[in-house]
């Protein structure tokens, strides 16, 4: 239950009011804004961590561009744990350190079968969104390897900015978003019969410190939205409003040495191109903690 004096109830307009001046207050307005220069970023300055924070704060995001350090899976997990981020989502595509690999499968492998193993577009989602409310995933950083030949950029896009276009838009969208029954994966199986159990879910809920949390998928398989008028009213301007060119929407390819650090924001993914001499390879960290002081 979302607490009644929290900006984010849909009944509290004084509270929500003070929060969107302060939140749209110097907003970012150009990918450029959102990236800081790091020296290692395993070991970050002062003045480097004060920036990303900065911008951590207020838009629930950053983009490190450090040097091209070929594939070392410590920079994602150190500088993670600069910013707070330890308790790693441990899922089924994982390597065993629970730090993902995000390359094009091969011919045969099973994770083939997942498209973020692909060289296909993802729509706009956050991750995890299928997990229980015990594993929600906070936090989530992306670090680049090795970009593609060609393509492979991100769209991302604050979810307390959309939160906040819905509700002006009409704070009954919010309302039946916070439904607990609003969206539901269904169960997914395997050859040794359920591989992960129905979940539903709000889209919208708040954390234990009064942070706005979103889970959403635009996937149209594996996903069921709630068929009442109200659920069906929310889902369709969440999808308006994500297929419009909004001056919070930030689209960035990462180069090598270049890392996302954020609060598990909107984000998707252009189809992208590999060469033998150019494979994308991608490094992903998911966390059940927010990123510490935001």
């Amino acid at each position: 239950m979302i607490r009644s004096d929290s900006p984010f109830h849909p009944d509290n307009d004084d509270a929500y009011l003070s929060w969107r001046e302060a939140k749209l207050r110097g907003y970012p307005q150009r990918i450029e804004d959102l990236v800081v220069k790091v020296a290692d970023p395993k070991a970050l300055t002062a003045e480097e961590h004060a920036a990303l924070l900065e911008r951590c704060r207020k838009t629930n995001m950053a983009i490190y561009a450090g040097p091209d350090l070929g594939e070392d899976k410590d920079v994602p997990r150190l500088m993670g744990r600069q910013f707070g981020l330890e308790h790693l989502d441990a899922n089924l595509m994982s390597d065993e350190d629970d730090i993902t690999t995000l390359t094009v499968a091969e011919n045969g492998e099973k994770k083939g079968e997942f498209i973020p193993y692909t060289d296909r577009p993802i729509r706009w989602h956050t991750d995890g969104y299928y997990n229980r409310p015990e594993r929600r995933i906070l936090g989530m950083m992306l670090h680049c390897a090795a970009p593609a030949h060609e393509g492979g950029a991100n769209a991302l896009l604050d979810h307390d900015i959309l939160y906040l276009l819905l509700r002006d838009e009409s704070p009954d969208h919010i309302r039946a978003l916070m439904q607990e029954d609003a969206m539901s994966i269904p169960a997914r199986m395997d050859e040794n019969g359920v591989a992960r159990p129905q979940e539903s879910g709000p889209v919208f809920s708040t954390l234990p410190g009064g942070q706005l949390h979103m889970r959403y998928t635009a996937r149209t398989r594996s996903i069921a939205w709630k068929q009442d008028a109200a659920t069906q009213a929310a889902v369709a301007a969440i999808d308006k409003l994500l297929g419009q060119d909004l001056p919070w929407k930030f689209q960035h390819r990462l180069e090598a040495g270049m890392g996302l650090l954020c609060n598990n924001v909107l984000h998707d993914r252009t189809s992208f191109v590999d060469t033998p001499e150019h494979k994308r390879i991608m490094y992903r960290a998911r966390y059940h903690d927010r990123i510490g002081q935001t």
